[in-house]
């Protein structure tokens, strides 16, 4: 029997999963031959790009619902160690007992992690990069009026003015002056904080007009160029000296790819993201593949992937396809996902989509929301409990996200 694990129950370890076993039955091998194993911490699939919401702790999708269905066996685990010359996987498991999986080919679908900073009062950030980080966020905020009333009570200041700052920034507006008494909803305050110059540095100069006279008509205040130095229990003090009162701060400033890449020879990027060739195969680790927010692949020429939903999903796909061909001695496929775009939400002003890697902007306002609303409820969630649906969707060659996007 050969075996394929995947470390990582998200979207590029789900589907490189699915994509292995769709591509197995798709050429008469039977289970018997072929064993595919998903290694995830948790139980559940976390909807990840909807955790700038409310109620995040819905957020999302048991994975014996996705993977139990097409036969993929799953082993509910911590992985502490790779050893690619062994092939063997090291973990430990909610038992707390050691565990040691051997594999013939691995996909790396680790994920990635914020960067939390080291400045004197870190501790009291929030963020949402976890469902855990989430949730405590959104009982902070549901708990406020319960606070003493002092100064910046109602007050929340987003670390980062990039794509996850721009989000709850812009949800937080109606979520904080809602968690206030009616005769005080007036003191809510939303402030952004940028190292850059401008909002949404990444996110280039086509949506940012756009974005700019959204947050200024939402009431968020802006700090461009300058960070933060420190924080206490009800304050933030900023570069050049501004204390700004607050009860919420948030830092969204900064991510990297999962630390067992480093367990993996390779080159990596700024960010940690191990290169791959055309097939997502680890350049100097022939055994091993990378999907998701762990590979540094490219989406077109002169232009990698980005950490997101858009592109983890194609590339779960693509890995799972190429790693069970690669053992069935089939050929592999390059990884080819969708021209890029952007479905920025931007809370109760819509949201701005952009199409290419300039970001010509396409829609905005209630047009770009529903959009976004039909990607975070509908296009991002996998088929749950039948298995020939989830094997479908499966295909690499099937183009995602749905057409519709580009259109």
């Amino acid at each position: 029997m050969k075996n394929i694990l995947v470390i990582g129950g998200g979207f590029a370890g789900v589907w490189s999963a699915a994509g292995a076993v769709r591509t197995a039955r798709e050429h008469g091998i039977p289970e018997s031959e072929l064993r595919v194993t998903v290694v995830s911490a948790g139980d559940d699939l976390v909807i990840r790009p909807r955790l700038y919401e409310a109620d995040p702790e819905g957020m999302r999708v048991a994975l014996d619902r996705v993977l139990g269905p097409i036969g993929v066996r799953r082993v509910a685990a911590t992985v502490t160690g790779i050893d690619t010359e062994a092939r063997q996987v090291t973990a430990i498991g909610r038992d707390s007992r050691p565990l040691s999986l051997e594999y013939d080919r691995l996909v790396l679908a680790a994920g990635s992690q914020v960067v939390r900073p080291g400045l004197p009062g870190a501790e009291r950030l929030f963020d949402i990069d976890t469902m855990t980080a989430a949730a405590e966020l959104d009982h902070h905020i549901r708990r406020l009026a319960q606070r003493p009333a002092t100064e910046g009570r109602f007050t929340a200041v987003v670390i980062g003015a990039g794509f996850t700052g721009l989000e709850i920034a812009t949800e937080l507006t109606a979520r904080i002056a809602e968690s206030a008494p009616a005769d005080r909803s007036g003191e809510a305050r939303v402030v952004l904080v940028e190292r850059a110059d401008a909002l949404g540095p990444e996110l280039g100069e086509g949506p940012r007009p756009h974005i700019a006279g959204v947050v200024e008509g939402l009431g968020i205040e802006q700090r461009l160029g300058r960070t933060v130095e420190r924080i206490t229990e009800d304050a933030v003090t900023l570069s050049d000296g501004e204390v700004i009162p607050a009860a919420t701060v948030i830092w969204t400033a900064g991510m990297s790819a999962s630390p067992l890449t480093a367990a993996i020879p390779g080159t990596r990027d700024r960010i940690g993201r191990l290169e791959v060739d055309p097939y997502l195969r680890v350049v100097g680790a022939p055994e091993v593949y990378a999907a998701g927010d762990t590979a540094a692949a490219e989406a077109e020429p002169g232009h990698l992937v980005m950490q997101s939903c858009q592109h983890a999903v194609p590339l779960g796909k693509f890995a799972g396809y190429n790693v069970a061909a690669d053992l069935l001695g089939l050929e592999q496929a390059p990884f080819t996902p969708n021209p890029y775009v952007t479905c920025l939400d931007l809370g109760p002003a819509g949201a701005v989509v952009t199409a290419g890697w300039e970001r010509q902007v396409q829609m905005t306002g209630e047009d770009g929301k529903q959009l976004k609303q039909q990607i975070n409820t509908d296009w991002i969630y996998p088929p749950v409990d039948d298995a020939e649906t989830i094997l479908k969707v499966a295909d690499h060659r099937t183009p995602w996200p749905p057409e519709a996007v580009n259109a």
